[in-house]
């Protein structure tokens, strides 16, 4: 009996991810196009960026020109600064947890 459980919960797992996979599918892909040409992002921005980071998420959701990483970015090093912005490594809020 424990056995014939094991293979319909696997059966119900298997199937969810088969619905997932179908409806990933359907995600709109947006052209980026446009944002990269002009300016690139470093560094800095990264950081700014990744310090404004939840301000900009809640704002995604009602504006559709702010996004939360910048598309036109100089790769590693924006993303780094993005990262120590966020707080990602937890130099911002370290000693205050105490």
């Amino acid at each position: 009996m424990k056995k014939l459980g094991f293979s319909k919960n696997l059966l119900v797992f298997a199937g969810v991810v088969a619905i997932a996979c179908f409806l990933s599918g359907c995600a709109n892909q947006e052209n980026i196009t446009t944002c990269l040409q002009g300016q690139t992002y470093g560094f800095f921005w990264g950081l700014w960026h990744g310090i404004i980071a939840p301000v900009d998420l809640v704002l995604m959701f009602f504006k559709d020109n702010i996004v939360v990483f910048a598309p036109n970015n100089n790769g590693i090093w924006y993303a780094f600064g993005f990262l120590i912005g966020s707080g990602g490594w937890g130099f911002l809020g370290g000693k205050g947890s105490k």
